[in-house]
């Protein structure tokens, strides 16, 4: 057995040192040509580690390690994002970065449970094919250009939101990214209703779910593992607004958010709303892909205290996503002046349509006063509000912003409903303002 190393300690060090710097300012497809060009010394170096068996590596063959990409180079396109993890991506957007009525792709969050696969980033959909099986009448397999000529187009402005949107603020804490209020977006999309491609496949009467596949890479590299697997009701994925994309906001869906399709579907969970779509599955019972099950995206059936360790058996699947909204403008710490109004503004949604009412407290909650609330272009399009708060004096200041949706649901003052995951979370939105 030959260990591939670099002997001197000093000289190791150095070696490293080079190429981690040499890495860093390239490009993932520059980093690989630099490893290719370099030989296995420079493998070595960069993976941090001795590479056991290395006589025996084939020339001009990049490590797995390197072979697929995070999508980390392509935050370089976002704007003030935080990233919360890189293997796989998830980044969030500051609440005063979400201003767009048409969220950008450039401060559209980014959740990823796999890695981008090669043929998102090099923008190749030539070979790409849709599978519509299970319980159809007609399998189908479509190909984008089926997709666009045989299908109605349709636009909609559709928000897309993690469930787990939220989570940093439970108590205790619950596993899972961090996320504050920034895993939401309303960009535009264009594509094809769920529904006419479903009807074109003649669904069964026996249909009870569907099931969601994609064809991004597990961060294991194994090729053979499902990723991420979830579906919605059938009922759901008949709705006018549940789509079929090719599009966001005019342009190619972006490597990040699924080239070259993906499912919106609006109002639940965005891990419904598969990336890169290969296969529809129609299931004649609720679906079991990976991460339907277990605790993933699930909560449980009856309220618990916080902590409590709930038996898998007593947890169910997330799907409306509750009412909520978010404060644009200003951003948090804001300086005003006493006795000068302040416009505030921001968004509202509710997975169950349109929001009703929308308001504001500068007095920590003990009286409101409703702001004004614009229509949605369409439904399950986030509401923009706006309100004026004047500070009657010098002094510490909180805006509070709360939305109602048409059942009278009325976000909570606190984290509602603790559960293991930290999903759901729709407490009221805060910024801080420091009046002089």
């Amino acid at each position: 057995m030959m260990v591939l190393s670099i002997d001197r300690k000093e000289d190791r060090d150095h070696s490293e040192e080079i190429t981690t710097t040499i890495l860093d300012r390239l490009s993932i497809s520059d980093r690989r040509g630099f490893l290719k060009s370099t030989g296995l010394t420079a493998i070595g170096a960069a993976l941090g580690m001795a590479v056991p068996f290395g006589r025996h590596f084939p020339d001009g063959l990049v490590p797995a390690a390197f072979a697929q990409d995070t999508g980390a180079d392509l935050m370089s396109e976002k704007d003030g994002l935080t990233v919360h993890n890189d293997r796989p991506l998830n980044a969030e957007t500051p609440a005063h970065l979400l201003d767009d009525d048409i969220t950008p792709y450039s401060r559209l969050f980014v959740r990823a449970n796999g890695l981008v696969p090669q043929s998102a980033l090099d923008k190749d959909a030539s070979d790409w094919t849709l599978t519509i099986d299970g319980e159809v009448e007609n399998e189908l397999s479509l190909t984008i250009d089926d997709l666009k000529s045989d299908f109605e187009h349709v636009t909609l402005a559709l928000v897309l939101e993690c469930g787990g949107n939220g989570r940093a603020f439970f108590q205790p804490g619950a596993s899972g990214n961090q996320w504050t209020v920034g895993a939401v977006g309303c960009p535009q999309w264009t594509g094809v209703r769920l529904r006419d491609v479903l009807e074109k496949a003649g669904v069964k009467s026996s249909a009870v779910y569907t099931g969601h596949y994609g064809n991004d890479v597990d961060i294991s590299g194994d090729p053979d593992k499902v990723v991420i697997s979830r579906g919605v009701p059938i009922e759901k994925a008949m709705e006018p607004e549940a789509l079929i994309a090719w599009a966001m906001n005019g342009e190619d869906i972006p490597a990040l958010h699924g080239f070259p399709i993906r499912l919106v579907i609006p109002g639940y969970p965005g891990s419904v709303s598969q990336k890169y779509l290969t296969r529809i599955w129609i299931r004649d019972k609720e679906h079991d892909g990976p991460k339907m099950g277990g605790y993933s995206y699930r909560m449980p059936k009856y309220p618990v205290a916080p902590g409590t360790e709930v038996p898998e058996e007593d947890m169910e699947v997330l799907t409306v996503m509750p009412v909520k909204s978010i404060i644009t403008a200003p951003a948090t710490g804001a300086e005003v002046t006493q006795g000068q109004a302040v416009e505030v503004r921001g968004h509202a949604w509710a997975g169950d349509g349109d929001v009703k009412a929308m308001h504001v407290s500068l007095d920590f909650g003990q009286t409101w006063q409703e702001a004004t609330l614009e229509s949605a272009p369409n439904k399950y399009a986030w509401q923009r509000w706006r309100a004026e708060v004047t500070p009657p004096e010098q002094g510490y200041y909180e805006v509070w912003a709360r939305a109602t949706d048409m059942n009278d649901v009325t976000q909570p003052a606190v984290t509602p409903g603790w559960n293991p995951r930290g999903y759901g979370n729709n407490m009221i939105h805060r910024i801080a303002l420091f009046a002089s």
